[in-house]
């Protein structure tokens, strides 16, 4: 089993029971207990999770990738925030490709006052735009994936393939200047590469405690972002490397 595949499978574990043993990681994936620690060592130095004796735990500080509900809930405020500065940001009878995620979600509940077509993956943001009369809705199509609302699969990428956007609204799990920007999942990674791909700007929308964290997989350099749009609590240091990369950021 590649490396990459054991890390995702660990973190999905994690996720659910919040801890694991050795013991029982080497069992479950087939490994040594060797490649287990490992394994365990590189994702603790990525911050994803916190060894212990014997095995790990998920390491759920305010900063964590993971979307704990209590979490997601306590950062509305910022989503909000940052939908608000892109729907001003979107134009009349634009062509927009709308990622999935909580913040996406947020603006997709903005949008209806004016035409606008709007491409998506993502169950819950097509369901909330396709009673507005002005959005033209285009519902990009696939297998949903389990316990997900968002549609990834080959077709899907092939649809996207064919089409072009004038602007792309992209989410990440990690946002960082050296590293770029990242996801804790290898389905995300060619979606949102093809995303990029067909897309004339592309927006990242991302709040203040995704910047410097760093998930499992890299699908973009942080240099193939036209514009930023974040909440107020984004540090000046963020702003400037930003800046200095002639990024926009709202």
């Amino acid at each position: 089993m590649l490396s990459q595949k054991r890390h995702e499978m660990l973190l999905a574990y994690l996720n659910e029971h919040k801890a694991i043993k050795v013991s029982e990681a080497s069992e479950l994936l087939g490994v040594t207990e060797k490649t287990i620690r490992l394994d365990l060592e590189l994702l603790e130095h990525k911050k994803l999770l916190r060894r212990v004796h014997g095995g790990a735990v998920l390491e759920e500080t305010k900063t964590s990738l993971f979307p704990i509900e209590g979490r997601k809930l306590s950062h509305m405020d910022k989503k909000q925030e940052i939908a608000e500065k892109a729907l001003s940001y979107i134009e009349k009878n634009e062509v927009i490709l709308l990622d999935g995620g909580s913040t996406a979600l947020a603006l997709a509940r903005l949008l209806g006052d004016f035409p606008v077509s709007v491409l998506t993956n993502d169950i819950q943001v097509a369901h909330e735009l396709y009673p507005k009369e002005k959005v033209q809705l285009v519902m990009l199509g696939g297998a949903r994936l389990e316990n997900s609302p968002a549609i990834y699969s080959q077709q899907t990428i092939n649809m996207l393939e064919s089409m072009f956007v004038q602007k792309l609204f992209l989410g990440a799990t990690g946002v960082s200047i050296e590293h770029g920007l990242t996801v804790l999942k290898s389905y995300h990674v060619e979606w949102k590469m093809q995303a990029i791909r067909s897309s004339n700007e592309t927006i990242l929308l991302a709040d203040s405690t995704k910047f410097g964290q760093v998930g499992l997989m890299r699908f973009a350099q942080i240099e193939e972002v036209d514009t930023v749009i974040t909440d107020s609590s984004l540090e000046p240091s963020f702003k400037e490397a930003f800046k200095e990369k002639n990024m926009k950021v709202l």
